[in-house]
């Protein structure tokens, strides 16, 4: 399956491939049409069976873990945080998904720079846009889309007040970026370690008990 935002990088070099052979420009041909091909292959959007789970935190994205560590956010949050992020290489699936089933809160949209998404103060200096949910039992979930110096546009696909299920798409970025995941570090089980490869909607990355209110 192809996500409609790739309609107009794969469909454009697609026809100018054919305009190219018709002028017998043949070579010229051949490039559009790897061009539209590999287009096509980025903006893939495979089907994803997440697990049904309450307690579970999915992968909102595909890639590879390179940070995860507990950090202080008290502008966020009073307590610590577990801090997970992802870097998505240029031929993962660039669909991002809802780590959780619950509502957004909070969409932000914040500029800035377009440094390597490789680098840790990418977190703070780099455009990007901050989803915040909440889980159903009123846990605060933080995902945190990334531009870098190749992923030029951050593409996002609901709004505040929308209700989701876990693993329904919630934005995509385009050419290689890094997604970070922020949740509750208080009685949080870690499924996953540095270096390890994740798909969004699908790998398990924590376990939160549901939180228990007193009456």
């Amino acid at each position: 399956m192809i996500h409609p935002e790739g309609k107009p990088f794969i469909l454009t070099p697609l026809v100018l491939s054919g305009l190219s052979y018709l002028f017998r420009k043949r070579h010229l041909a051949l490039g559009f049409l790897a061009c539209s091909l590999a287009n096509a292959f980025f903006f893939r959007n495979p089907r994803r069976e997440p697990l049904y789970r309450s307690d579970f935190l999915v992968s909102p994205a595909d890639g590879k873990i390179i940070c995860c560590q507990i950090e202080k956010r008290p502008d966020w949050y009073p307590h610590p945080l577990y801090r997970i992020g992802i870097f998505m290489r240029l031929w993962d699936v660039h669909v991002n998904r809802s780590p959780i089933t619950g509502k957004l809160l909070k969409r932000i949209h914040l500029s800035g720079e377009k440094r390597p998404v490789f680098y840790e103060e990418a977190l703070d200096k780099n455009e990007k846009m901050i989803h915040l949910f909440e889980r159903e039992d009123g846990l605060p979930v933080w995902v945190i889309q990334i531009a870098g110096l190749v992923a030029r546009r951050i593409k996002s696909f609901i709004l505040p007040g929308d209700d989701l299920v876990v693993g329904d798409p919630i934005g995509i970025i385009k050419f290689s970026s890094r997604v970070e995941l922020f949740f509750p570090a208080q009685n949080a089980e870690l499924f996953v370690k540095i270096g390890q490869k994740v798909f969004a909607g699908e790998t398990v990355l924590a376990r939160i008990p549901p939180i228990v209110t007193s009456e």
